[in-house]
C-alpha cells in the first residue's frame, strides 16, 4: 500500500517519516519524497493515527488523487532542481510526463487547479531558490550557476531572479542576510 505525504522535501523529512512510522509499528518498505510504501494495507483507524502523528511534524497525508498528482509534480521538480548533480539540460514537460506517466496537459491542468499557479512558475521559483543557495555559498560564479540551472545566459538568470525577488543576483549576494525559504514554503 502506498501513502502519499505532503511537505516531504528533503532526506531529513524521509528519515523523520520513516522513524515515526516505525514508532507506530509500521515498517515501510520504502520511503521516498512524497510517498511511502507499506507491505500491507492499513485500516482507516491506522490512517488516522498516521495522519495525526505526521501532522505534528508538518506533514499531511494526501487522499485526493489530484492533490497526490500535484504533490508528485512538486516532488519531482524539487528532486530535479535541488538534488540532481548534473546541469538541468532537459525538456520539463517531457520529463514530468515520463516520470509521472500522464500527459503533460493533464499534469498542467491538475497542478494549476490544486496549486493555483502554473508548473512553469513553480519550476522557476525552485530554480531561483537554488540560485539563492548557490549564491549564498559563493562557490560558483553567476555564469556557472546559470549553466547549472539551464539558463541560456547570465542575463536570462538575472532577469528571472529580479522578476521573482525584485533584486538582482549581485544585489542578493551583497546583502548581509539570507532570505532563503524552506522548500515547502515555495
Amino acid at each position: 500500500m502506498n501513502l502519499h505525504i505532503k511537505n516531504m522535501v528533503c532526506n531529513r523529512c524521509k528519515m523523520v517519516v520513516k522513524a515515526e512510522l516505525e514508532k507506530l509499528g509500521f515498517n515501510p518498505i520504502s520511503v521516498e519524497l512524497g510517498e511511502v510504501s507499506l507491505a500491507n494495507t492499513i485500516s482507516a483507524d491506522d490512517k488516522i493515527r498516521i495522519a495525526k502523528k505526521l501532522n505534528q511534524f508538518g506533514f499531511e497525508l494526501l487522499e485526493d488523487r489530484k492533490t497526490q498528482i500535484a504533490e508528485q509534480i512538486k516532488t519531482t521538480i524539487i528532486n530535479l532542481v535541488h538534488y540532481t548533480k548534473e546541469p538541468l539540460k532537459f525538456n520539463l514537460s517531457s520529463y514530468l510526463s515520463e516520470q509521472i506517466k500522464l500527459e503533460y496537459t493533464q499534469l498542467s491542468a491538475i497542478f494549476s487547479e490544486v496549486e493555483h499557479q502554473t508548473i512553469e512558475k513553480y519550476f522557476i521559483a525552485q530554480k531561483i531558490e537554488k540560485a539563492k543557495e548557490m549564491l549564498t555559498y559563493g562557490e560558483l560564479t553567476l555564469s556557472e550557476i546559470a549553466y547549472q540551472l539551464n539558463y541560456s545566459s547570465v542575463a536570462h538568470l538575472s532577469s528571472q531572479f529580479k522578476k521573482v525577488l525584485g533584486i538582482t543576483p549581485s544585489a542578493y549576494k551583497n546583502q548581509a542576510f539570507d532570505k532563503r525559504k524552506t522548500l515547502d514554503e515555495i
